[in-house]
């Protein structure tokens, strides 16, 4: 049993699309520490991926959820509802642009491309945030992943650079309206990690040497590592805390050079 506790606590977790996700290391962190956790999939393929890594924990919620479809997150968070009855946190790991969005000049991105990276990677916290809300009667936590790249530039990751920064504004943004309430917003910023996602950034293996040498602790950061803060902000622990983007990231992000 971890020193931190959930149990007795509900989530879920959107954005596991395989073993290697920053997603699915959280969920189980989560799970672990006592926490009864729902999924949501963005489509039947992904649905399959998921159903495979929970096959032994029991009875799972597995929720079809697109979010980029507003109906889709109404529904899944109603479900959810029907469920559990209310909610206690949730995880915000979705993001996605398109590759060719990610390769050559930022001054290329094409509209439709803009559209699509911020619609997915930032704007669905917005809803989700606004629907997870309203189960979290007694208070609650509610985490996105964010990434350096919003604050810095790393050559390839454009628009997703853009895409982090408005998602990063938007913690702050609904963290001093949800506050009241009692919920609690906030982000990781990771350093880099092994997805499958990253690796299809052109350069990722050169930024992750980078980060090794001039990060403080001379090393990467873990999977594992990512999920213990992630358990930190979603548990009682952190009631002070909201609004905030929390690097986990060895310390890169302090040093000038």
């Amino acid at each position: 049993m971890y020193p931190i506790s959930l149990e007795g606590k509900t989530g879920v977790v959107l954005g596991v699309a395989n073993q290697r996700s920053i997603a699915w290391a959280i969920a189980q962190t989560l799970r672990e520490a006592g926490a009864t956790l729902a999924f949501t999939y963005q489509n039947q393929r992904l649905k399959e991926s998921v159903e495979r890594l929970v096959e032994t924990w029991g009875d799972v919620p597995l929720i079809e959820c697109d979010v980029a479809n507003d109906e889709h997150i109404v529904r899944a968070f109603a479900e959810i509802k029907e469920r559990f009855g209310s909610l206690s946190f949730a995880v915000h790991s979705v993001a996605f642009a398109q590759r060719e969005d990610l390769e050559g000049n930022f001054y290329d991105t094409s509209r439709e491309g803009f559209r699509l990276a911020l619609e997915i990677s930032a704007y669905s916290l917005i809803p989700v945030a606004k629907q997870a809300a309203e189960l979290m009667n007694g208070g609650g936590s509610i985490i996105a992943l964010s990434f350096n790249a919003s604050q810095q530039v790393y050559p390839s990751y454009n628009i997703m650079g853009t895409a982090k920064a408005a998602l990063e504004h938007e913690v702050r943004q609904l963290a001093a309206e949800l506050g009241p309430r009692g919920i609690r917003v906030n982000a990781l910023s990771p350093g880099p990690l092994d997805t499958l996602a990253a690796r299809g950034i052109h350069g990722y293996v050169d930024m992750k040497h980078l980060h090794a040498e001039r990060s403080p602790l001379r090393r990467n950061i873990t999977h594992k590592e990512v999920a213990n803060a992630a358990l930190f902000l979603l548990s009682d622990m952190s009631t002070g805390i909201t609004g905030a983007v929390l690097p986990v990231d060895g310390g890169y992000s302090i040093m000038g050079v």
